[in-house]
């Protein structure tokens, strides 16, 4: 290879990394919080990200009023498997997934699973006509008028598109992530699954 056809690729990789590091460092979602906007859904492609055990962060500490009044918090979860769920109640993909996420919270109710959604826009009493209407019976933080649970997440993973959806170990580290709309109840059944048999 030659010196100048190197020095180019060089530059290409350097260009590239730059712009890599940039789009990573614009999160919409955590721009739109700190600047109190609220605008809601932001369109994302739907995508899957599992985290080995060995590169895994921090655990998330995090903690929230429900949509009843309770205290929901990761001193309350720590030691299970936990999904957390980000939506809001005007959100299309958040209505269309509903039911896959109370499918999946079913199938492994009991089975040291738990359950968190994390609703970013309403008050309390429009998240509770929602699960209501769609038949969800695991609780909801609501954390529209300080956004202190998102951030904390956002923290540590990328929060870019509502609805995102995180499955988080044992140890309350976030160990699969899920960007958009779920595509079916299965991949995040298997996700918990995985997550629940580690050092099972």
């Amino acid at each position: 290879m030659s010196p100048l056809l190197r020095r180019t690729l060089a530059a290409l990789a350097v260009t590239a990394l730059a712009a890599s590091v940039a789009a990573c460092s614009n999160d919409p979602v955590a721009e739109q919080y700190l600047e109190g906007d609220n605008k809601g859904y932001i369109a994302g492609d739907f995508r899957v990200d599992e985290i080995p055990a060995d590169e895994r962060g921090e655990p998330v500490v995090w903690e929230g009023e429900s949509e009843h009044g309770e205290t929901l918090s990761s001193e309350g979860t720590r030691g299970g498997i936990t999904v957390v769920n980000f939506w809001y109640a005007a959100c299309g993909p958040c209505i269309a997934e509903a039911p896959d996420l109370q499918q999946v919270w079913e199938e492994y109710e009991g089975d040291d699973v738990q359950f968190v959604g994390v609703n970013t826009y309403d008050q309390a009493d429009t998240a509770r006509s929602f699960a209501t209407d769609h038949g969800i019976t695991y609780p909801s933080v609501i954390d529209v008028n300080t956004g202190s649970v998102k951030l904390a997440f956002a923290a540590v993973t990328p929060i870019q598109a509502t609805p995102t959806t995180l499955v988080l170990d044992r140890e309350g580290r976030v160990a699969a992530r899920i960007i958009g709309q779920l595509e079916g109840a299965s991949i995040l059944s298997t996700l918990v699954r995985e997550t629940l048999e580690e050092n099972a």
